[in-house]
């Protein structure tokens, strides 16, 4: 009787353990499913996804920019698509039109002309997606912030130095970028001004357009060449347009010419290497596309950004090419 009551003090003890282990178990499994619950039903942050609107890919300067956005995109976790408007102001809002259809977080674009632009702008402002400009200016909408050189700056860079190296007098050509857009204006302003006040003595005898292009800038001062028989120096607005003036310059044999670009792409930096071109403005393109991209995030997170970042300018000759 004694080892009866014994046996069954212990299978209730038994029972009691098991009891409580099965309540641990279900407890742990309740806790391991809501945890997973919860994780199934927590969405994922999304990631940003940025539009970046090109004047143009056939311009070094360009790629460059490209090569330095899509560089922090990658360190920034964001996806960049990029666009090309080809010089065209109506596939340029094209490409902002998609981008917008596309639900994109932020636009970053470089106008091909300041006015043409605006209503693209505006049409993203009504779609409360914050548009920034890189390297060249809107003249309206609303912009979170513009990011480029003093362009103002560097054209007065550009005269100095080629006012100093005539030595205040003589005969130069002004080759000008497209019409219409913020980095021709503010160029030709600041080089124009500073010529006049600085350096009465130099006469700009031509001023021409050749839309920032290297095969224009070429053909342009041909017709330059045969209509002048007398120039001492040529200031172009990019480098594209003075290299293809040089070539220009070099066909017919002219020589005794200082020539001043802009922007120390690749083959200016060559040839200011090879004693052809005197000097350039250096912009930083990749810094800007990095830039546009890093101010385009701390916006979209909800930071204060300044209206104008600006891009510091060297200029560069053959002592101090890198």
């Amino acid at each position: 009787m004694k080892n009866e009551v014994l046996e069954g003090t212990i299978v209730r003890k038994e029972m009691k353990k098991m009891k409580k282990f099965v309540i641990i178990a279900l407890s742990l499994v309740l806790v391991v499913s809501l945890v997973t619950s919860c994780a199934k039903t927590t969405p994922t942050a999304k990631k940003p996804t940025l539009g970046l609107v090109l004047s143009t890919l056939t311009n070094p300067f360009f790629v460059t920019l490209l090569d330095g956005a899509q560089e922090e995109a990658k360190t920034s976790g964001v996806t960049l698509i990029a666009m090309d408007s080809q010089n065209d102001s109506a596939k340029e809002a094209s490409n902002i039109e998609d981008l917008i259809s596309r639900k994109v977080d932020a636009i970053l674009v470089n106008p091909t002309d300041a006015d043409a632009v605006v209503p693209s702008i505006k049409k993203a402002n009504d779609a409360n997606i914050p548009v920034i400009t890189i390297d060249r200016a809107a003249n309206g909408g609303v912009v979170v912030s513009h990011i480029a050189s003093d362009n103002v700056a560097g054209g007065k860079m550009a005269a100095e130095f080629l006012g100093k190296a005539l030595n205040g007098k003589g005969k130069v050509v002004e080759l000008q970028g497209i019409a219409g857009t913020s980095a021709a204006r503010d160029r030709g302003t600041g080089f124009d001004t500073t010529m006049a006040k600085e350096f009465p003595d130099i006469q700009i005898i031509a001023r021409q357009t050749a839309d920032f292009d290297r095969a224009k800038g070429l053909s342009v001062f041909e017709n330059i060449l045969t209509a002048q028989p007398m120039i001492d120096g040529v200031f172009a607005q990019n480098d594209e347009m003075v290299l293809g003036a040089i070539q220009a310059a070099e066909a017919a044999k002219r020589t005794g010419i200082t020539f001043v670009g802009y922007d120390a792409v690749d083959d200016a930096i060559t040839a200011i290497k090879g004693g052809k071109l005197a000097a350039t403005v250096q912009q930083q393109p990749a810094v800007m596309g990095k830039l546009g991209v890093e101010t385009a995030v701390n916006a979209l997170n909800g930071q204060t950004v300044d209206k104008f970042i600006p891009v510091p300018l060297n200029l560069v000759t053959k002592e101090n090419t890198p």
